[in-house]
């Protein structure tokens, strides 16, 4: 064997050790807060540094008029959760579109899930999440058509035992609309109208066509007139284009004072759940007490 292939086998694994060694020592570099970037030597540190807190910011495919993007809600409310988690750290899981909107499904580019799927998939990425050392989850919902899902899906939780707690962030919404509602010029509101198509400006204005936004109307065509009940054909009947309001008045301004709002008080909750113990002592105390109820004091 010559001298110089023998010294090559001989030194190589040094060296591709020392490479080792040198890739898995991550202690010194940035943590990002997005799940998906990563890696298990980092994530370990991440979920110790985040109190083994997660956002699940929920989002949807679906149409918002014709001036929005269909990932509008996934994008809005991912970057909402993205900025509030570098504020006060915490990991942020990948772009979750899995929601409710049946009433949706007559727009092109709609993704509508089976409920039994929707409701699975969330309470499976749920466990996943407590089964890796994040047992503080917060649901940060972009999507009005879940709003009925996510707190039921809360309340859900306690049907059967679990080592781990869901949050649903709600912002305080009283404190910012007197604000807001002397800066939008249209009061009727709802869907890709004036307020999250400024928010939309502010996170992705690329994605935004303002000359578009009324060529289709976001005007309640009141369809229904039956008072005292609720029917799940409500929306279609009031907003058949899937808009409500008008995107044509968004701007900036309205955009970053709204995001600002919400990041400042998602923050706030990061940190107050961060240092919280009182949820998950109230759940083991009632999760106790429902074994064998009749014993619970009165």
């Amino acid at each position: 064997m010559k001298l110089k292939t023998l010294l090559l086998i001989l030194i190589y694994p040094v060296f591709n050790n020392g490479l080792y060694a040198q890739a898995a020592d991550t202690s010194k570099t940035k943590l990002t807060v997005k799940l998906e970037e990563l890696s298990a030597p980092e994530y370990i540190r991440a979920v110790k540094k985040s109190g083994g807190i997660c956002i699940i910011p929920m989002g949807i495919i679906e149409k918002h008029g014709n001036h929005l993007p269909l990932g509008t809600d996934l994008l809005n409310v991912r970057n909402l959760a993205l900025k509030a988690a570098e504020k006060e750290y915490c990991i942020v899981f990948p772009p979750y579109y899995f929601g409710q909107i049946n009433e949706a499904k007559h727009q092109p580019g709609t993704i509508a899930y089976s409920p039994e799927l929707i409701w699975n998939l969330l309470q499976e990425t749920c466990n996943e999440l407590a089964r890796n050392g994040l047992k503080k989850i917060i649901l940060v919902n972009g999507h009005g058509g879940n709003e009925y899902l996510v707190q039921y899906f809360c309340q859900s939780q306690l049907a059967a035992q679990k080592d781990y707690s869901v949050i649903l962030f709600q912002p305080d919404e009283d404190s910012i609309s007197q604000v807001i509602s002397k800066m939008t010029k249209i009061k009727e509101s709802g869907h890709a109208d004036e307020v999250e198509t400024s928010v939309m400006l502010t996170h992705r204005p690329d994605l935004v066509h303002l000359d578009l936004a009324e060529t289709v109307s976001g005007t309640d065509q009141k369809r229904l007139n039956m008072p005292g009940q609720y029917t799940g054909i409500w929306w279609y009947a009031s907003y058949p284009n899937h808009y409500a309001g008008n995107g044509k008045y968004a701007n900036v301004e309205l955009g970053n004072t709204m995001v600002d709002f919400q990041i400042t008080q998602l923050a706030e909750l990061i940190k107050r759940y961060k240092n919280d113990t009182q949820i998950e002592k109230l759940q083991k105390q009632f999760f106790e007490q429902s074994k064998n109820p009749m014993n619970t004091k009165q």
